[in-house]
């Protein structure tokens, strides 16, 4: 597995997350929780990277799931902000998002 890390230097609030093609976020039933299934990988993301994978549908920006976070949780949207960008940078250069 190649790493991009061109990832964090092009992530933007303008950024439209997805998920990689053959990368998909399910609820597990029998875990009760959320999971992010790629080949050969499983990922059991916490509640707070789970509110944020399940907004990262290919059509809202970064600064609308910001928005949208800081106005369900009454959190400042710069920490919201923060949590984000990282975790959209990170699993971007891990191949699981693309921005």
């Amino acid at each position: 597995m190649t790493i991009d890390t061109s990832c964090r230097s092009a992530l933007s609030e303008a950024g439209v997350p997805r998920f990689a093609p053959h990368v998909r976020l399910s609820f597990d039933r029998r875990r009760g929780r959320w999971v992010v299934m790629a080949p050969e990988r499983l990922f059991v993301p916490d509640e707070i990277a789970a509110e944020i994978l399940r907004r990262c549908d290919g059509a809202a920006s970064i600064a609308a799931i910001i928005d949208a976070l800081a106005a369900e949780f009454d959190a400042p949207r710069e920490e919201i902000a923060a949590d984000v960008l990282a975790l959209v940078s990170d699993l971007c250069e891990q191949g699981v998002l693309m921005p």
